[in-house]
């Protein structure tokens, strides 16, 4: 990673229940394996807090607190109520900077370069324009230009990302300017 600079945000992006956990589930030990730390932003759309009604540290942001940390001697649990939805540079720069690739499940709306999931089973369309795509997985038959693996090959896909990443240690933006999405955005 360059100093000064976020890691890459790469955003896993599909119609609900296609599998963009699961592919995230079996990209990270992959990529882990390579030596390269990797962290998750997971897209929350639903109303609602991720936090559990009745534990003490919803209890605690209830009563107003703007920030509660949960601490046990194996995970830290940050639950925050901003005034205002956050930006995810800002997310990773407070708390994933120091990491190598941060894979985002969802934000298909955002600049970052998309790997979609497509199961045909459940979409013959897909949900990304092919110049937002660093990749697509599906189960399907697609020439769209870019590249393009089955759903159980991972492993060619975390090949793809590493390939990427030692291209030049990006920093996000650099990513997203070399990025199709960012050429694109650029060219508007």
């Amino acid at each position: 990673m360059v100093d000064g600079a976020i890691p890459p945000i790469v955003s896993i992006v599909a119609k609900s229940n296609t599998g963009k956990t699961s592919l995230i589930e079996g990209l990270i030990p992959i990529l882990e394996a390579h030596g390269l730390r990797v962290g998750v932003i997971k897209h929350h759309s639903h109303p609602g807090t991720f936090d559990t009604a009745g534990k003490d540290t919803h209890r605690l942001a209830e009563a107003g607190a703007e920030v509660v940390v949960g601490l046990g001697p194996h995970q830290v649990a940050v639950f925050s109520r901003p005034r205002r939805p956050p930006e995810i540079e800002a997310v990773v720069e407070a708390h994933l900077r120091d990491l190598d690739l941060v894979l985002t499940e969802g934000f298909r709306r955002g600049p970052y370069p998309k790997i979609e999931v497509n199961r045909m089973a459940r979409s013959g369309d897909l949900v990304c324009e092919p110049e937002e795509l660093l990749a697509l997985m599906t189960d399907g038959q697609w020439d769209i230009g870019v590249p393009t693996f089955r759903l159980e090959d991972v492993e060619s896909l975390a090949r793809l990302l590493i390939d990427r990443l030692n291209v030049a240690g990006f920093s996000a933006r650099e990513w997203v300017r070399t990025s199709a999405v960012g050429r694109r955005r650029d060219d508007i």
